[in-house]
């Protein structure tokens, strides 16, 4: 499913970000400057929703979703 590009979060970037879009549909950030990506916004710390997963139980063979101290979600294989 492709993303819906909205107006908003792309203004709302700070400078040094851009955005990418996997084949999936799935929106990415990157920070030009500290060369690194994101799946969060990074002013509102929201993932963009796309619809690219349905549920969380939707990962690829191996993978387990976990969380940090922080609740931070991230994934392991």
């Amino acid at each position: 499913m492709a993303a819906d590009l909205n107006l908003e979060w792309i203004c709302s970037l700070p400078r040094s970000w851009t955005y990418g879009i996997t084949r999936g549909g799935r929106v990415f950030f990157i920070n030009e400057e500290a060369k690194s990506t994101t799946w969060l916004h990074p002013v509102t710390g929201e993932a963009v929703v796309t619809g690219h997963r349905r549920q969380s139980t939707d990962l690829p063979t191996g993978w387990e979703e976990a969380y940090t101290f922080e609740g931070a979600r991230y994934y392991i294989k």
